[in-house]
Order: C-alpha cells, then structure tokens, then sequence
C-alpha cells in the first residue's frame, strides 16, 4: 500500500464536490458580505430564532460528516505511513488505531444525523484542509495539526450543535452530538499528551509543531465563525479545551485570533455598506 497519499487522491464517488480552502474563504466571505439580513444580526449563533436555522445546521452537520471521513484517512495513514518505532512509537500508533475506529463510527453516526435532518450526502461541499494537515512527513506536525488544532475546532463545533439540538427540542441531535463531543475530548487529549512526550527533549521540533498549530487555527478562524462572541456561528468550548489539554495561554490564543478575524470581517463589511450609500 501506498505511504504518504497526497490530498488529491482520496477516493470519493460523484456525489462529493471537494473544494479547496482558498476557495471556502474567498466564497465564505463574499456570500456573508452579500447578505445583509444576516450581517445586521447581532447573534449569528446557530439558534432557532434564525431563519436560516435549518439551513445552517444541515450545513455544519455535513461538514462534521466529510471531516469525520477525512479524520478516519489521517488516523489510518499515521499508523501506515510511519516505521514503528523509529518514526512513531506502538503506542501512539495504538491510540490512532483507537482513533480511526472512533471515526468510523462518527461517519456512520453523521450519516444517520444528516438522514434524520434532511440532507444528503453531497448536498454541501467537502473542503480537504484536515486531510492536508494529515499529510505531513513528520507525525508530531500531524497530532499539532489534526489532533489538536482541527479536533480542537471539532469540540467547538460539536458543543454548539449539542446546545442547538438542547434548544431546539431534538433528542437525537443532542444526544448524538454529546456522544461524539465526549470522542473529541479524548483525541485531542492523545494529541496533547502525546506532542509534549515525544518531543521532550526536543524543543525545536515542539515549537515546530506549535507553530504549524497556529496556523491551522488561523485558517480555521476565517472571518470569525468560531469565537467567543455571539456574532460568531460556532462558539469556543472553553473548558471541554482544557479538559483536553489545552493551556489557558493556547486557549487565548485561540480566542484572539477568532475575535481579530471576527473584527476585520466586521470591518469589511461596514466599508462595503459604506461604498454602497456612497
């Protein structure tokens, strides 16, 4: 079998449109520039006051769906593509095996979600930035990028869906999405646990791989939707973060980066409002 499968061959029948994440901003902003309903609001949080509720929720569910998918490749491919015990040790391979059948059952859990919500597979696009992150040739960069920064997004993703189904009276959507959360606090948990042990005594190849975290995060707080505001769709799971691992100065910075993201989106809009009344 093929070691180190580069993004562009994942294997996807015709009913997925894969979109890259140069493409999901530059199309993420202008469609929230253009509506300017939903610019005005003062909440954005997924809630079922909005009038896109539905719309939206079916939207995150997928997209929990395809990253679920691309989660389970990346497990799968650091078991594979690493010697044992020269580049990765058993145990770490053990716990992303662990991972990989988690995944597996998210997937199938995703697709009875999305059934039971109304959508289809397919209906929105898939964006392949967590399997990109997957890719590295060094497997801490790995746990850094997927494990921590993109997992670590999924915490938020899943305690904003699991608080939605709460206040929208659906049972399954909110016992499903707390069963999944509960997974995603233990896989970003390995991923902490496991970058500081093996790169204990390595602190070059530790920053190295911080510093590729920060910029997943980065990219994953485009235009603000993950923050601490109100005005962001998803919110930041503070404390399911620090139950897996997280530091408090990781946590804020996390935060910052959202809230900055949040402002220069604010910032465009109004300039656009602007030129408009001109």
């Amino acid at each position: 079998m093929k070691k180190f499968m580069p993004v562009e061959e994942l294997a996807r029948d015709e009913r997925f449109h894969q979109v890259t994440q140069a493409e999901r901003m530059r199309d993420g902003r202008s469609a929230f520039s253009a509506n300017s309903e939903q610019s005005r609001r003062s909440s954005n949080r997924i809630t079922p006051e909005r009038p896109d509720a539905s719309e939206a929720a079916r939207g995150l569910m997928h997209g929990i769906f395809v990253g679920e998918i691309q989660a389970l490749e990346g497990a799968g491919r650091t078991c594979w593509d690493f010697t044992t015990g020269e580049e990765a040790p058993f145990a770490l391979k053990l716990d992303m095996a662990r991972q990989a059948w988690d995944e597996a059952r998210h997937v199938e859990i995703s697709v009875k979600l999305g059934d039971w919500m109304g959508s289809e597979i397919g209906q929105f696009a898939e964006n392949t930035v967590l399997f990109q992150a997957a890719c590295s040739n060094d497997p801490v960069l790995r746990l850094a990028g997927v494990n921590r920064a993109l997992e670590g997004l999924a915490i938020d993703v899943f305690t904003t869906m699991k608080e939605f189904g709460e206040v929208a009276g659906d049972p399954y959507l909110e016992f499903c999405e707390d069963w999944m959360l509960a997974d995603e606090v233990t896989h970003v948990k390995m991923g902490s646990d496991w970058l500081r042990k093996v790169t204990e005594n390595d602190p070059e190849r530790r920053k190295k791989a911080l510093e590729f975290q920060n910029i997943v995060d980065k990219m994953f707080s485009y235009g603000g939707t993950r923050s601490d505001s109100d005005e962001s769709s998803i919110g930041l799971a503070r404390r399911f973060r620090e139950l897996a691992g997280f530091t408090d100065d990781e946590v804020e910075y996390v935060a910052e980066v959202s809230m900055q993201a949040l402002n220069e989106r604010k910032a465009m809009i109004a300039e656009k409002q602007a030129a408009a009344r001109r």
